[in-house]
């Protein structure tokens, strides 16, 4: 064999080891892309829905800010201080702060490119300072336009040089139960997070976190910070203002719907407050028991317990007594909802109100006064003995009169009252109040001025057979 033979067999057997021209090492912890994904057939309406949700978040976010402010809570002294007896001893010595700097962080959503923001009240309320912070990280000092602690809305105002992005406000009159909701907000500020539900319901109210409430629920994820953010619809419009958690559940949120936020926000601009429409009647639930005693079929509406002197509701003809049941041209289901349906009414309109009185259903019409007149101002009477109990009385029927049974009897009893959490009952027989007789409502009007002077009654009831004491406080 040749040298040159030899030479080439050589070249040929190194050239067919393993670490020459062998192709390239996969990597053994993970499939490349070129590897085709594990699931070819994704459903295209699960695409599409996924592609709606990212081009919606990203048209929107950049209308939502974070909101930092900076406020002063006053600090509880301790029980000891120093008297000023020995002021000139400790003269020296620096005196503790009355008063401490808290932070805290919300969201807000801008609605014009005047730099007016949407908020929560609580999330800028007693603030000393407020920054905001936009989707392109610029930040900017903003000031309280006005706001509303009844609603909780406010709006506050940046004053910026650059064009600002929009949010648009939906209709959230037209919101159903199950359609999608997107809230975007800075929970524990973590910035333009995300979540993704349903509605789970509207027109939540009773919850006891405003004074007006009409909240839409959903179990898009709401958190620290998500205050004031929008809720979205798959329009990427603005349906709610995130406001609430239910902190003992999961996926139990709160927002304010957009519609009521609107006509708070047109006139936090327009002059800083809000006011709202006044009726002039105090108002109690409606229970089973008030229904059947009043003879209406179901328990709804709200009953009347007072009427103010020179109200819209006086003036129309409405009398304590009255069950108001629809307002508007819209039912009315409990104490709350007349609330709201009064405050949500423009002022001075003409509203039909129908009322159940004596067994039939009769429409009166109201006109609307505002709550800043002079009536709704006017200062209330200081409550009554009887009015601090709960208690509605009436001279006793006939045929227990003549059995030898003295006293007035009760008539009503208003739910959560003084009475009513003590044990007082409709048709209880008070027969005297603090060891003085109650034979007549003349006598019990007299001796119940007295036990309001002392703050305290003891009534002598009569109930059946038995006779029992109740123990009762008037403040």
């Amino acid at each position: 064999m040749s040298r040159n033979r030899i030479i080439f067999l050589l070249i040929l057997f190194v050239c067919t080891l393993p670490a020459c021209g062998r192709e390239k090492e996969k990597n053994i912890f993970y499939e490349t892309g070129k590897v085709d994904s594990p699931v070819k057939d994704v459903p295209r309406d699960i695409l599409a829905t996924q592609q709606a949700f990212t081009n919606l978040v990203k048209v929107v976010t950049p209308s939502v800010v974070n909101i930092s402010t900076i406020s002063k809570k006053k600090v509880v002294q301790p029980f000891i201080e120093i008297s000023p007896f020995f002021g000139d001893l400790f003269e020296e010595m620096p005196s503790r702060p009355r008063y401490r700097k808290e932070s805290s962080l919300g969201s807000g959503i801008i609605i014009n490119r005047d730099g007016y923001i949407i908020t929560n009240d609580h999330v800028v309320r007693d603030a000393e300072s407020i920054q905001v912070k936009l989707s392109n990280e610029s930040v900017y000092d903003a000031k309280v336009v006005g706001s509303d602690p009844k609603s909780d809305i406010a709006v506050i105002r940046i004053n910026s040089k650059e064009p600002l992005p929009v949010a648009v406000l939906g209709d959230s009159d037209k919101l159903q139960v199950g359609q999608w909701a997107i809230a975007i907000g800075n929970p524990f500020g973590l910035d333009r997070t995300v979540t993704v539900g349903v509605v789970s319901a509207t027109g939540r109210s009773n919850m006891g976190i405003e004074t007006y409430e009409n909240f839409i629920q959903t179990d898009a994820s709401i958190n620290p910070g998500n205050s004031g953010g929008p809720l979205l619809n798959v329009n990427g419009e603005v349906i709610g203002i995130n406001t609430a958690i239910v902190a003992a559940g999961q996926g139990i949120g709160f927002a304010i719907p957009v519609n009521m936020a609107k006509r708070v926000v047109e006139q936090l601009i327009k002059k800083g407050s809000v006011t709202r429409a006044w009726l002039g009647v105090a108002i109690q639930p409606v229970t089973g028991d008030i229904a059947a005693s009043f003879g209406l079929k179901k328990a709804k509406g709200a009953l009347i317990s007072d009427v103010m002197a020179g109200s819209p509701a006086e003036k129309a003809g409405l009398r304590q007594g009255d069950i108001l049941v629809t307002f508007d041209g819209k039912e009315i289901k409990d104490a709350r909802q007349l609330q709201l349906a009064v405050a949500e009414a423009p002022i001075g309109k003409s509203v039909v109100a129908e009322i159940f009185r004596d067994g039939k259903l009769q429409k009166f019409t109201l006109q609307l006064a505002s709550g800043d007149s002079t009536e709704a101002k006017r200062p209330r009477p200081a409550k009554t003995a009887e009015s601090w109990l709960g208690l509605e009385v009436d001279e006793l029927p006939r045929s227990k009169a003549q059995s030898g049974i003295s006293g007035v009897i009760v008539t009503a009893v208003e739910p959560e009252s003084t009475a009513a959490n003590s044990g007082l009952q409709r048709g209880d027989i008070i027969s005297a109040v603090n060891q003085k007789k109650t034979g007549t409502l003349k006598e019990y009007e007299a001796v119940m001025k007295d036990a309001a002077k002392r703050g305290s009654a003891a009534l002598l009831v009569r109930r059946g057979n038995a006779s029992i004491y109740f123990a009762l406080k008037l403040r």
